[in-house]
Parts: C-alpha cells; structure tokens; sequence
C-alpha cells in the first residue's frame, strides 16, 4: 500500500539578498517524505537547513520552485492562508518551547484550538477535554493547571508535543527539540517522540546531534544549501504501536 505524500518539493531555491550579497540558502532542493515517516535534518551551520525548516512550517515562502503539503501545493499562498495551513495541518515543537509563561498547561495546549478559524474546534468544554486528552497522552495530565515556571524543561517540552498534536496534523515539525534539556530528558522526549511515530505520526526534526538524528529512520544531511546525503537509518528501531510512552521522572 503506497503511503501519502506529506511533503514534495520541487528544485526549492530560496535566496537572500542581490548582486555581491545573494546568497542561496536553498539551491534546487528536490525532497520527497510519505506518511509516517520519521526524518531527521542535520547540517552545519548556515547548511539551509533551517531555512528549509521555515519554508516547511509555512513561516516563510521560496524564491522559486514548488511545495506541496499533504497534496497541496502551499508554495504561493499569502500570508493568511499560510496561517490557516499552519494551524490546522502543521504542529511545532520548539527548542525554547514557546510556551505562555502566564497560561497553564492545560491553557497553553488549547492555544491552536482557539485560532482554528473554521470554526471545528468545539465548545469550550470540549476544547478543554480535548486539552486534557493530549496531555495525558505525553504523561503530564497531573501538571495540567501548573505554569511553565513550575515545570521542569522535559516538562515542559511536554506540554508543547501535547499543543503540537491537539490539531492532529499532518505533520510534526520539531526544531532541536532536545537542545534546552539535559541529557536525560533529552531522552525521554527523544523516546516521546519516537513512540508518536509508532503511532502514526509524521515527524521532521532539525537537530546538530548525532545522538538525537539517531532516533530518525531517515536522516538528510545539507550542506551549501543542497542535499548532501540522504540515507536510511540502519540501526532504527520502532516501538510496538502498543508500547506506552514514557513518563517522565522529574
């Protein structure tokens, strides 16, 4: 059974500057990753790829070329359709967690259900229902009505997969999602992430780690705005889809 394609792009150039100054963060990149697929982006830095990681996100458009998100080609819309697209099919996971310091938990995983402009994201009381379901999911249900300042920084990582995945998009796109934490919560939201996978979700992750681009099935190396290598992880291992997820000690 073929799987969807979630992401599809086509000779993606993007280029800052003019003259003497142009520089090609992106030259030509053609890039395909079906449904359920676990990709890791790596590079050095000034590589492209956190350049391609903001064109994925629909945070910023191509110069040139085409990209197609879940079949639809999202290379040209403007700014307030990228919105809509970036809030109904996309979830993010930041390395600085972007949480509201002033919300709760429980609040900051509502926040895409309030700007759901299509009016699909239920009553209040749902919302909150749905909320509390994702955070159980990631582990953290006790910690729903406690702030960012009272949760530790794997918890509070959690609480951002738990928004990342309230929408249920099509893609999990995770920007060095371990980058603020110590090794050891590194690596429950590394095995967080890896159990999602399992469970069906499509997730692209940037990171500089060759530890963290080792929980990938496919890792993509970048380098001078080009795709340098593209290969198959041959040391992956998935859970079981019934394997729980980790909760977190701290």
């Amino acid at each position: 059974m073929t799987k969807r394609m979630i992401i599809q792009i086509e000779e993606l150039t993007k280029i800052y500057g003019k003259g003497d100054i142009e520089v090609r963060a992106l030259d030509g990149v053609t890039l395909q990753i079906h449904e359920n697929e676990f990709v890791a982006i790596m590079g050095p830095s000034g590589s492209g790829k956190s350049t391609l990681m903001n064109i994925l996100g629909c945070l910023d458009r191509p110069t040139s070329g085409r990209y197609f998100l879940a079949e639809q080609d999202v290379s040209g819309l403007n700014k307030t359709q990228l919105a809509i697209i970036r809030n109904k099919r996309i979830g993010f996971i930041f390395q600085s967690y972007n949480l509201l310091a002033s919300s709760s938990a429980l609040e900051n995983v509502m926040l895409p259900l309030l700007y759901n402009r299509n009016g699909s994201a239920g009553t209040t009381e749902q919302q909150h229902h749905k909320a509390l379901a994702e955070l159980e999911a990631v582990g953290l249900v006790d910690r729903a009505h406690h702030k960012p300042q009272e949760l530790s920084g794997g918890q509070m990582q959690r609480v951002a997969i738990a928004r990342a995945l309230i929408n249920n998009p099509d893609l999990i796109l995770a920007d060095e999602p371990t980058g603020n934490l110590d090794t050891h919560s590194g690596v429950e939201i590394m095995e967080l992430l890896r159990s999602l996978h399992a469970r069906g979700s499509t997730i692209v992750m940037v990171t500089h780690d060759i530890n963290i681009g080792a929980y990938a099935q496919r890792v993509i190396h970048f380098r001078d705005g080009r795709i340098e290598s593209d290969e198959k992880n041959g040391k992956f291992t998935a859970y079981p889809p019934a394997q729980e997820i980790p909760h977190e000690s701290g």
